[in-house]
């Protein structure tokens, strides 16, 4: 578009809202040329006669109209017109006129409205002052970059001058007037133009325009016509002009009601507009609304159909039926709670949208309404196969989120099993009943067969089943491992058709569809999971990517158990290895042993126990644990159980024994730490001589059933310790009892070793009195368990001295005397 027609229809647009907005005759807009004796020239007019605008062509300095006043004082002025200015017009009109001031403060022109109200109201003239502005907002242009004018001057002569004439030759609104009582009209240039009518052989009469209106429009205009004259309102119409040419145009008329001297209507003043190319437009956005793909129609602001396309009649019925009706009362339309939505997204005035299930095909479609200022618009667009894949979409988010929870936790179920067993229990616990499955075992490659290590189910089932089955028979165990993939048998049919051979030994137990999921582990099989069930099933996408995800798991906890049953089987060998297979029997003490692994697992620890024999009937009890768990801690314990031993033999005092304990395990590295605690038992005068290293202090039951723990100096452990160590000699009656004990048995991770040493005084002081018996006897029972990990308990019953005279004093004196470690 050429900018004198932008421009031109910005002025037009101005005036059509200024008019309508003062309930004015016309109006009109005059642009200033700076430098010109007669500065404001009149751009744009409408509504008003001809020769009313020739009048008011060009305007100068000195007249005292409205429009020039509003120029000089740049602000609002409303005048009412005398006799000599208001030509064409009748009494008791005025003229409101607002400058167009530019950003800068100079001023494009001014605007100016014919009213017949008298003044206009506040509100009005507020209008009139913001509609001034949006339209010197659009009219700004920006001035050269370079030049001796201002940059003021440069833009009111730039509009003035040639954009000035673009506009008035682009301007196609036409002004006219027509007595009301002799049926005359008087129409300006534009108007002729319009109408297509030859000035010189115009006879002036409305009859000869009348005749020239579309014969199919003829009706509605003249009923808006005699509407407007005899309610005395605005008068508006569109309608189609036969032109004398033989060209048919689109016009659009406006006009007002002017009252003569006795009140009553005299003349009809109005602007007249060709309209063609906007309907031209509109007719070719209609037709392409009728045939678009989605549902639209229009309402009015009394929700009652004005436009209806194809899509829309499919879906609402014939568009002759539906014109003028509610949209919710149309029989097509009944769907529930439509009228409130609609209510409200109305009420909200901005576009909405919602779905709703339509009556007539039971298909969704999403409802979306534009408010407009005459109505609103409704756009229907089928969105069944977007929801369904919409909901699709969710629902296998959803099974996945749930599939991801269910998979994480039976990871950690499966971790804390250590054992096929406890793999097989794990599994069928968690997956039998999310699948609705009956039964399962686990089959594990050996050599060229599988064999069953593991099942859960039905009895009937597993006991008809063989233990073991030859890789190379045609069954679906075989196929599933040899080809790396799960073998799915949805029904007994399918069973004997694929697999005849065995298919009454898989129908046993009620059994009528199967899952057979090979275990491999880094890409190497090493058996499979079977899954059965009491019914026929198909397995979704879904259960297959579960029952996958199962079998990895399953595979990796399997090959974990075979693992740690081969290492179970070589700890318990070195455990039986390394801890004494029997206490040896001596005279002075009764002696008893129980161990406990430490936790559930390789079952090999560092403590230790041992019962020594000594020259003149005496006795050395020890108990020690090596810090740490596992294979390297046992190895160390046993090089400390042969020192000992060695240490023992050479008749050391119980201080000069553990400095040499220490001073190996010094040497063992900065990493290895034990507790050691040795006792001497003289049953000559009943002394224990005791020390410690690090370790839990003995527990001495005395003959009449009370317990202590005697106060025994703390040294630090074997390896951080510096020697001497201090020891102490405790006199331990006939039928004492006295327990030494691991760390492990008065101490864990949920008590004390406070609390713990309570506990075992109190059950020691409520056990039952222990009776004489065999000395030697050693209980290591590997099955056995105790409230606290890894124990090592270690008790001796002392005797009464069976002899106190020569034959003990003869066996000291052979061996000479004992160096007892002086008291610290």
């Amino acid at each position: 578009m050429r900018d004198g027609q932008a421009q031109a229809e910005i002025l037009q647009l101005a005036l059509h809202h200024a008019v309508a907005e003062l309930s004015g005759l016309g109006g009109m807009v005059h642009l200033r040329v700076p430098g010109d004796s007669r500065p404001l020239h009149l751009a744009a007019t409408g509504g008003l006669p001809r020769e009313f605008a020739q009048e008011w062509g060009t305007l100068g300095w000195e007249d005292e109209t409205a429009p020039v006043r509003a120029l000089r004082d740049g602000a609002f002025v409303w005048l009412p017109t005398t006799d000599t200015q208001a030509c064409a017009l009748p009494a008791g009109t005025g003229i409101a006129a607002v400058p167009l001031l530019a950003a800068e403060g100079s001023s494009l022109g001014v605007l100016s409205v014919v009213t017949v109200c008298g003044a206009p109201s506040v509100a009005q003239r507020d209008f009139l002052e913001a509609l001034a502005q949006w339209v010197c907002e659009r009219l700004a242009c920006p001035a050269p970059a370079t030049g001796s004018l201002g940059p003021a001057w440069w833009n009111a002569e730039h509009l003035a001058g040639p954009r000035l004439q673009q506009a008035r030759e682009a301007v196609r609104v036409g002004s006219w007037d027509q007595d009301l009582r002799t049926g005359d009209v008087i129409y300006d240039e534009a108007t002729l133009t319009v109408l297509g009518i030859d000035p010189e052989t115009f006879d002036g009469r409305v009859d000869t325009v009348v005749g020239l209106i579309h014969p199919d429009d003829l009706p509605r205009v003249v009923a808006a016509v005699e509407q407007a004259i005899r309610q005395r309102c605005e008068y508006a119409a569109e309608y189609r002009l036969c032109r004398p040419d033989g060209t048919v145009v689109w016009v659009e008329a406006r006009a007002q009601v002017v009252l003569g001297e006795d009140g009553e209507p005299a003349h009809f003043v109005g602007t007249v507009w060709d309209t063609t190319q906007k309907r031209a437009a509109l007719d070719s956005v209609a037709h392409s609304l009728l045939h678009m793909s989605d549902g639209f129609l229009t309402v009015d602001a009394d929700w009652r159909i004005e436009f209806v396309n194809l899509h829309a009649e499919r879906l609402l019925g014939p568009a002759q039926q539906l014109f003028g009706r509610v949209l919710w009362d149309v029989a097509g339309a009944e769907v529930p709670g439509l009228e409130d939505r609609c209510r409200q997204a109305a009420a909200a005035g901005t576009p909405t949208g919602f779905d709703v299930q339509w009556p007539a095909n039971r298909r969704r479609y999403h409802l979306r309404l534009v408010p407009s200022p005459d109505g609103v618009t409704v756009y229907l667009t089928d969105v069944t196969e977007k929801r369904l894949a919409d909901e699709q979409r969710a629902a296998a988010q959803r099974a996945a989120a749930r599939r991801t929870t269910y998979i994480g936790r039976l990871n950690e179920a499966l971790a804390q099993a250590v054992s096929v067993s406890d793999i097989v229990d794990t599994v069928a616990e968690r997956v039998l009943p999310l699948f609705g499955a009956t039964d399962l075992f686990v089959q594990l490659v050996d050599g060229e067969s599988l064999r069953v290590t593991g099942s859960a189910g039905s009895q009937e089932f597993l006991d008809n089943f063989p233990d073991r089955l030859s890789l190379s028979d045609h069954i679906p165990s075989s196929d599933a491992v040899h080809h790396g993939a799960p073998q799915y048998v949805l029904s007994r049919r399918e069973f004997r058709e694929r697999y005849p051979d065995v298919a009454d030994l898989a129908f046993a137990g009620g059994k009528h569809a199967w899952a057979y999921l090979p275990l491999i582990v880094s890409g190497r099989p090493v058996g499979c999971l079977v899954i059965s069930f009491s019914r026929p099933r198909r397995f979704s996408e879904e259960d297959q990517a579960l029952l996958t995800a199962l079998s990895g798991l399953v595979a990796q906890a399997v090959e974990r158990a075979r693992l740690y049953d081969a290492e179970h089987t070589r700890a318990q060998e070195l455990q039986r290895g390394l801890l004494p297979l029997a206490l040896p029997s001596v005279p002075a003490v009764t002696t008893a042993a129980h161990y406990v692994p430490a936790t559930k697992g390789l079952d090999v620890g560092g403590d230790w126990y041992d019962v020594i024999p000594l020259s003149a009937e005496r006795v050395a009890l020890v108990i020690g644990d090596v810090m740490g768990h596992g294979l390297s801690e046992a190895a160390t314990m046993g090089r400390l159980r042969t020192a000992v031993h060695t240490l023992a033999g050479l008749e050391l005092s119980p201080d000069e024994l553990l400095s040499h304990l220490n001073d190996l395990v010094s040497d063992l590295g900065d990493d290895f730490y034990a507790t050691c605690l040795y006792a001497v038992y003289d049953p000559t005068d009943q002394v224990c001589t005791i020390v410690r290293a690090g370790h839990p202090p003995p527990a001495l039951v005395q003959p009449d059933g009370t317990v202590h723990f005697p106060q025994l100096p703390q040294n630090p452990p074997l390896g951080a310790a510096t020697p001497p160590f201090e020891t102490v000699e405790l006199t331990v009656p006939a039928g004492s009892l006295l327990v030494l004990y691991t760390d492990g048995l008065v101490e864990s991770a949920y008590r004390d070793i406070d609390s713990g040493m309570a506990h075992l005084a109190k059950t020691l002081t409520h056990a039952p009195p222990v009776r004489r018996a065999r000395s030697g006897r050693h209980d290591r029972r590997p099955g056995c368990r105790r409230p606290a990990p890894r124990p090592a308990v270690h008790r001796a019953r002392f005797r009464s001295p069976l002899r106190q005279g020569a034959d003990q004093r003869r066996h000291r004196g052979a061996r000479g005397p004992h160096p007892r470690s002086p008291r610290r």
